[in-house]
């Protein structure tokens, strides 16, 4: 994937977009846990100049997503089970106050879009998709946790999430999905019902279980 820069481009957009494609794909899962990155070869797959480069991957090290090492070298996190943990529980404390700051404004409208996706995370199962998984999976909470109205809290669940891209495809390969997560069905439920003890719940169980059993 070429990042070009575009006429009238600055070379700040250009790095900002590369930022941007790099976070995707790391968030996504896209790269594996401990997958090395070199700025020449940033620069050469995306047909940039190694200063955009280097000011994305200087980013993406600060907000977690790449670790630096004392020599230079750069690479997707590998997660030790008290990273897990820690991450794991800081799920647990800001997605169920975004559901329960959503849970007023999420209309039929929402619920449905949310089943849809739903279905959508079902598909990528079926195919074995790693990447689709973890992609519409996020789509599924961000889609209620927009609702929230609670942007700085959302852009840290964000944060967390980007951390633990690569250690959820690790992740996704363990457990062996068979179908969507069920306890996507509760948060449904909840909504449709207007219960936020029970949403609640569900939201905590679906984002930390998982993470927990990789922990173990």
């Amino acid at each position: 994937m070429l990042i070009q820069t575009r006429p009238g481009e600055t070379g700040t957009a250009a790095h900002d977009r590369l930022y941007r494609t790099l976070r995707t794909q790391i968030m996504h899962g896209e790269l594996t846990p401990g997958a090395a990155l070199t700025l020449r070869g940033i620069g050469r797959q995306f047909g940039v100049s190694m200063t955009p480069a280097r000011e994305a991957v200087r980013r993406l090290v600060a907000e977690g997503a790449l670790t630096l090492s004392s020599s230079g070298r750069v690479s997707t996190p590998e997660l030790t089970n008290e990273r897990i943990e820690e991450l794991a529980a800081l799920r647990a404390l800001l997605e169920p106050e975004l559901a329960s700051r959503a849970l007023p404004r999420a209309h039929m409208a929402l619920i449905e879009r949310m089943q849809k996706i739903n279905s959508d995370i079902g598909e990528t199962v079926a195919r074995g998709d790693a990447v689709g998984f973890i992609r519409t999976n996020l789509e599924f909470h961000r889609a209620l946790y927009l609702r929230a109205q609670a942007p700085a809290m959302l852009a840290m669940a964000e944060t967390v999430w980007l951390q633990l891209g690569p250690t959820m495809r690790a992740l996704y390969g363990r457990l062996g999905r068979t179908e969507p997560p069920q306890h996507h069905r509760m948060i449904l439920a909840a909504l449709r019902a207007g219960d936020e003890p029970a949403l609640r719940l569900a939201v905590r169980t679906d984002v930390t279980q998982g993470l927990r059993m990789l922990a173990t």
